[in-house]
């Protein structure tokens, strides 16, 4: 590896220690409904996101609250002086990527069968902090 490549990469190592993030991998349900969910929390503060996703119907929107909760401790862990009040932490990233999916057979008439894709996803939520320079 090169003096460049090494100290690109190390610049963005440090970059990521700064962003707290969580992931949730191949989450079964489809990606389709999960970005439903995804878009209410979008741009929005935590406490708000966190108060929307409880009081959503929505299966997706259960796993995405965890995800969220997992987030917010990660920000903790790695900014352990901070208070989280005074940081104004927001979602400033939400990911839904399509995940692994498994295909299945159901039997149809006349010697017939349809394929069913039972879809998977991948959610990457990244948090931000409102240094008090927006609102």
């Amino acid at each position: 590896m090169g003096v460049r490549k090494r100290q690109m990469a190390e610049r963005i190592k440090a970059e990521k220690k700064q962003i707290a993030f969580a992931k949730l991998n191949n989450c079964p349900t489809s990606p389709r409904k999960m970005r439903l969910v995804a878009d209410l929390v979008r741009g929005v503060k935590v406490e708000q996101a966190l108060a929307i996703l409880k009081f959503n119907q929505k299966e997706a929107s259960r796993r995405v609250e965890k995800l969220l909760l997992s987030a917010i401790a990660n920000w903790q862990a790695k900014n352990e002086d901070a208070n989280i009040e005074d940081a104004d932490l927001f979602v400033q990233e939400i990911r839904v990527d399509s995940g692994s999916m498994l295909k299945r057979l159901r039997p149809a008439p006349q010697g017939r069968a349809h394929r069913i894709r039972k879809r998977s996803n991948h959610v990457t939520l990244v948090l931000g902090a409102n240094n008090n320079a927006q609102s």
